[in-house]
């Protein structure tokens, strides 16, 4: 009966389908129904005539524009299936009923060429996070191609190939509507909301199998990478903002996992929090995974409309599958739309990004790219596989340890990155919060980073009643009423005299400062407020994404992460600029922090997991603004 009712649906171009095998099951699940587009997240139809009801959606990249964040519009629907059959199908049963015959490609290639692409490369990272807008940018491009079959047949036979050799893939899934249909193998659950816990999965770090296979001294030296590090860790913080923002106890990280696939092994590490929110309003939150955007994420947007050649459709979106549960509400699954091909009218695309940072090499992203593109491909059998890649994926039957990460050595190296890492969010933190300044009431202003929600959660871990406001709603009554501000950080140039972001910053802490009223300032806004008290600005000649320095704060040596391009300057030596009293790098001058009557602010993000002793050094500052 079930494959029976498989074939029907595949036979009908009219009928909307999904197939999902989830990592470990021995079912594929095939759920069909209704298909409704709607335009919010909020109105995706999980309840009708008074029933909870079964919904898959596609959210398509577009949709972040729900943040109040930019992006191209394709027009993409928020495509939603009304499950109306929800049935298990036998995997074995099913790959022997799929189509298997290669699908043959023709006229492929990228869509923007390789000098095109390193430009590009070039240009985001002297422009944009060389001028202060972020840690790291995904820029993308499609590899396309034509078929000469039918999209279905083409699609399940894809399908069949990523069953049959794909290995570790959070879902393997195929989606069929009239006129859209994907197939892919996502490693990452981007979030996933049961029983009143959120879960993210931040993965970053591509480690390509070479010809033979993996072997222990290949991934002990990806594992060694400077850059791989660096961009797992930013993809955390990343990612515990938008936990700060949507759990009540901020989120806990556990980890670092090595998740290996057939082909390719990534380094994860896994975020967990409570939530009582709707799962569309915890969705909309976490929108998008840092991996495919960048951070801080509503800038990642914006450097993304800058450089991009086009809309991004469904790449980097989510399919997100809501299921009722016992309490009443909905429990959603919902992994990154990556590793996917579409298809429409005989065109194959497949959309792929790099990650860049400071230390990217422009051709050393069109590699990634390229490799990336190669193992889509590759998986799904339209190109040659590596015989013995293909060998070793098909000896490792589901559920079966992992060589790789069983190692001691491996383990060893994998663990010791937690030594780098901030106690605070490696240990549960609770709701009850009281501490130290319980009583008092903070105002933090976000200037477009919302490292503001980690912050917060700091904040009321201290005993304080935290409110955030954007920079462009904050009023100056807000600002007058708070027994502390904390003036936030943000992207950007704080010399930027034509920015109104910028300005009203200044006005902020400006404003503080006049009343003598408490403020703390962080990253953007320490530079703001330096630069008010006559302390020069300048960029720095090596940004400083994702760095982190132990350094001095007030006769403290302390460990602290730093997202910053520009610095405030002193000469060597100056403990002091008029009232004002200064902790600056004994060699370049770079101000860390600056205190004074009823003010306190430091450069880097003492919320940050790099910030090893972030929480410490948080109270002593607010204690300092409160006295």
């Amino acid at each position: 009966m079930t494959l029976s009712r498989l074939a029907e649906l595949s036979a009908d171009p009219a009928a909307s389908f999904v197939l999902i095998a989830r990592d470990g099951a021995d079912t594929v699940e095939l759920l069909s129904g209704e298909v409704v587009d709607v335009d919010l997240l909020a109105d995706i139809p999980l309840d009708r005539d008074g029933a909870p009801r079964e919904v898959f959606a596609l959210v398509p990249y577009r949709q972040v524009r729900e943040r109040g964040f930019v992006a191209q519009d394709d027009g993409a629907p928020l495509r939603c299936i009304i499950v109306d059959e929800h049935l298990h199908l036998p995997t074995a049963e099913l790959l022997g009923a799929l189509p298997s015959s290669p699908v043959p490609l023709r006229d492929g290639g990228f869509d923007i060429a390789d000098e095109e692409y390193a430009a590009i490369v070039e240009r985001v990272i002297a422009d944009e996070i060389g001028h202060g807008e972020g840690a790291n940018f995904v820029i993308r491009r499609d590899y396309t191609a034509r078929i000469d079959v039918d999209d279905r047949t083409a699609a399940l036979t894809w399908f069949h190939a990523l069953l049959t050799h794909e290995r570790g893939a959070y879902w393997t899934f195929a989606v069929f509507t009239p006129d859209r249909i994907a197939v892919g193998a996502s490693p990452e659950a981007h979030v996933v909301a049961r029983e009143g816990i959120v879960t993210m999965n931040p993965i970053s770090g591509t480690f390509r199998h070479p010809a033979g296979g993996a072997t222990r001294d290949t991934l002990i030296d990806f594992l060694s990478s400077t850059k791989e590090t660096e961009e797992l860790f930013m993809v955390v913080d990343e990612e515990l903002k938008m936990m700060s923002a949507v759990c009540s106890d901020g989120g806990r990280i556990t980890g670092p996992h090595l998740k290996e696939m057939s082909r390719l092994t990534h380094t994860e590490y896994m975020l967990r929090g409570r939530s009582r929110l709707d799962p569309r309003d915890i969705l909309r939150e976490t929108m998008f995974a840092p991996t495919v955007t960048g951070s801080p994420m509503q800038n990642a947007c914006a450097v993304i409309r800058r450089h991009e050649r086009k809309p991004r459709g469904y790449y980097s979106g989510v399919a997100a599958l809501f299921t009722p549960n016992a309490e009443g509400g909905h429990d959603v699954d919902a992994p990154i739309l990556i590793r996917t091909v579409y298809v429409n009218d005989g065109e194959l695309s497949v959309p792929v990004g790099a990650t860049l940072v400071r230390h990217s090499d422009p051709y050393g992203e069109v590699s990634e790219t390229h490799g990336k593109a190669a193992g889509v491909l590759g998986a799904i059998g339209a190109i040659d596989r590596d015989p013995a890649a293909t060998a070793r994926a098909d000896a490792d039957a589901p559920g079966e340890p992992r060589r790789l990460a069983d190692d001691p050595h491996v383990a060893a190296l994998l663990s010791s990155r937690n030594g780098r890492l901030a106690e605070f969010w490696l240990n549960p933190q609770g709701e009850d919060f009281t501490g130290p300044f319980e009583g008092r009431t903070a105002l933090v202003v976000d200037a477009e980073d919302r490292f503001t929600t980690m912050l917060a959660h700091q904040l009321r871990h201290l005993g304080l009643d935290v409110t955030i406001a954007a920079w462009g709603a904050v009023t100056d009554a807000d600002i007058d009423a708070a027994d502390l501000v904390v003036s936030g950080p943000g992207p950007g140039d704080p010399r930027d005299a034509d920015s109104p972001r910028i300005a009203r910053m200044r006005e902020v802490v400006a404003r503080r400062l006049d009343a003598a009223a408490p403020l703390l300032a962080v990253c953007l806004s320490h530079q703001i407020l330096a630069d008010r008290l006559g302390i020069a600005l300048t960029p720095l000649d090596t940004p400083h994404q994702g760095l982190q320095k132990s350094v001095p704060v007030f006769g403290d040596d302390a460990s602290i992460g730093f997202y910053n391009t520009f610095t405030a300057r002193v000469a060597p030596g100056v403990q002091s600029v008029g009232a004002a009293e200064v902790s600056a790098d004994p060699v370049s001058g770079d101000v860390y922090a600056l205190r004074g009557e009823r003010f306190a602010s430091v450069q880097g993000h003492l919320e940050s997991i790099l910030s090893r002793d972030g929480i410490r050094t948080l109270e002593r500052l607010v204690a300092h603004a409160l006295t």
